[in-house]
């Protein structure tokens, strides 16, 4: 990591990581994701350490979700920093479409920033001393991208590629072809053969080819049970929703996932109506109880003990 002036600020949920690479008198300093919006001063107060108190001008996205790009305005706001998004989202930023951004989809915040410049598949960019390759990474988030080192073989994933579980593929909940893009995605790792992999959640990892194999392997799971991807997303959406909140009355959480686009698209694809989607709603709020990942006292439901 040194020989690319970069540090990895390995975050916890709901942020991701950010890449921080130092700057010098050829290009500026830079990060690589900007963390979720509730966490957005930290993550300054993290960059600029990892910086030793100098400015970032470089904001780097390699996805839009809430929680890669919420820190983008709180960056912007303090620092002259330009921002590079993915091509197909620089458009969909400046006219602010939430619906395509899915801050609508998945009722997550994100507080509006600026994007300057896209970020080309086949092309390059700079980031500390080295040019960097920009790749698509469809299937978790259609217009995704990864950034490739081809000399060190370091790759930052973005939420393409963990070393331990499998993102959400959000194409596949709204009716779309996610699961053939993701196995692409996963086809083109193993062809650029990192030697370690930055990822947009957990720690950098080494052995690529088990992260590989895993999640081709969940992949190939939900395939065969499409219903268990959307458990699974259901799942981890409704943990975002609670650690950001922290505390909510139960029957207020029920109504949340009833009115959430997302889920309602969930149940649509389905079949259920909407006394089913109710009870579906209220058996994913109990498995995480059941799991201890959630407790409720006297109606009211809050982030258990393991999550703390």
């Amino acid at each position: 990591m040194r020989a690319l002036a970069i540090t990895v600020l390995e975050r916890g949920w709901l942020s991701a990581n950010q890449v921080v690479f130092d700057g010098d008198a050829t290009c500026p300093a830079a990060v690589v994701d900007t963390g979720f919006s509730t966490h957005a001063e930290q993550t300054v107060a993290l960059i600029e350490h990892a910086l030793n108190g100098k400015a970032p001008a470089r904001i780097v996205n390699t996805h839009l979700h809430s929680d890669h790009c919420g820190g983008n305005h709180a960056l912007q706001q303090r620092w002259n920093v330009r921002t590079w998004v993915p091509l197909p989202s620089l458009d969909v930023v400046r006219r602010w479409d939430q619906e395509r951004l899915s801050y609508a989809l998945t009722d997550q915040p994100c507080p509006r920033f600026l994007a300057d410049h896209a970020l080309v598949p086949g092309e390059s960019i700079q980031l500390g001393p080295a040019d960097w390759e920009i790749h698509g990474a469809p299937g978790h988030d259609m217009d995704a991208v990864m950034l490739f080192e081809p000399q060190t073989r370091t790759l930052i994933s973005g939420d393409a590629l963990w070393e331990d579980r499998l993102a959400i593929i959000f194409p596949e909940l709204m009716g779309g072809d996610g699961f053939g893009p993701t196995r692409a995605t996963l086809d083109l790792i193993e062809r650029l053969a990192p030697s370690i992999v930055i990822p947009g959640h957990g720690r950098p990892f080494e052995d690529v080819a088990r992260a590989l194999a895993a999640s081709r392997d969940r992949v190939a799971a939900f395939e065969r049970s499409p219903e268990k991807h959307a458990l699974h997303a259901a799942r981890a959406l409704l943990m975002f929703h609670m650690l950001e909140v922290r505390t909510v009355v139960t029957e207020q959480l029920v109504a949340w996932m009833l009115n959430t686009p997302i889920y309602q698209l969930t149940a649509q694809h389905a079949g259920l109506d909407d006394v089913r989607a109710e009870a579906w709603a209220r058996s994913q709020i109990q498995r995480l109880i059941d799991d201890g990942l959630l407790q409720e006292r006297g109606g009211t439901l809050r982030i258990g003990e393991s999550m703390t």
